[in-house]
């Protein structure tokens, strides 16, 4: 599955399902982006029971500014619905495979027990 554009109208419905969901937050002018998204890419092709989206920071400001983005790239992981996962800077390969695989380990009933 390839990345998905993802914009204000479908951002939290896109985050706020069950399973896996990356969200990138890029701009065109980003050189550090440029170099990340076809890593993002690769992932998204090697996994594909996972949401890959990618937010245009600067097509999409508002949905930037709500997520309180203030360096880019900025990779967002959500399991479930839930925020487990928040870092600017661009990922290597091997980063964002040990990141999707932790991701995956989670004990979410853990983990909603923490955020309650």
């Amino acid at each position: 599955m390839a990345s998905v554009a993802l914009t204000t109208t479908d951002f939290a419905e896109t985050v706020n399902r069950d399973g896996i969901v990356l969200v990138d937050f890029w701009a065109g002018w980003c050189g550090p982006c440029r170099a990340f998204a076809p890593v993002y890419e690769k992932a998204s092709e090697q996994h594909p029971d996972i949401v890959f989206g990618k937010v245009d920071t600067e097509a999409e400001q508002a949905l930037a500014a709500a997520a309180q983005i203030r360096s880019i790239p900025t990779l967002m992981a959500f399991r479930d619905g839930v925020l487990v996962f928040a870092q600017p800077g661009a990922l290597p390969t091997a980063g964002l495979e040990e990141l999707i695989r932790a991701v995956r380990d989670l004990d979410m009933d853990e983990v909603r027990a923490k955020t309650a």
